[in-house]
């Protein structure tokens, strides 16, 4: 229970930090007038980004999220960067049982990544996102089916999401 000497004293830094840290230059990533150093705005930036193809249904799901959040589905503007992603899948047997059957898996999904400047061929950035995904195995063949895409499909949003705030935090200190 707060005592209100601790909750005076809490109200207390927090009017003198708010105005110190309005000044601090802080800024949020999406904001709609979030710009880059260079002075553009990280959305046109993120737009200028041309995903290449990747191979395979996971690699699709993981280019189209991109494209989307990108450009949010609206025409692509001329690319000034190119983003190319290279995906290892990977399946984790859990909870093996007495006979050896597994039920339950996890599908891994790791992307390495490369963002190249179109014009001069330049490596800008690169790195690493990773997604896990837990499904469970069923006797019945079309309930492995379904409930593997599943954990694909959830492994896809993750690492493209996690792709996409590494090119933005790049993008937006460049």
């Amino acid at each position: 229970m707060w005592s209100r000497s601790r909750a005076f004293a809490a109200l207390l830094v927090a009017a003198i930090a708010g105005p110190a840290l309005a000044g601090c230059g802080f800024q949020p990533l999406y904001g709609s007038r979030t710009t880059t150093a260079s002075g553009t705005q990280l959305s046109e930036a993120m737009a200028a980004v041309d995903v290449q193809p990747i191979p395979g249904r996971v690699g699709q799901k993981v280019r189209n999220e991109l494209i989307f959040s990108n450009n949010g589905g609206s025409r692509p503007a001329p690319p000034r960067y190119k983003l190319t992603i290279a995906l290892k899948e990977q399946d984790i047997q859990q909870l093996v049982q007495v006979t050896g059957n597994a039920r339950g898996q996890v599908y891994q999904l790791q992307a390495q990544y490369k963002l190249v400047d179109v014009a001069s061929g330049r490596v800008l950035h690169q790195g690493t996102a990773v997604s896990r995904a837990p499904y469970t195995r069923f006797q019945e063949v079309f309930a492995n089916v379904r409930a593997r895409y599943n954990a694909e499909d959830r492994a896809a949003k993750t690492v493209s999401e996690s792709i996409k705030s590494q090119l933005a935090a790049y993008l937006a200190t460049t």
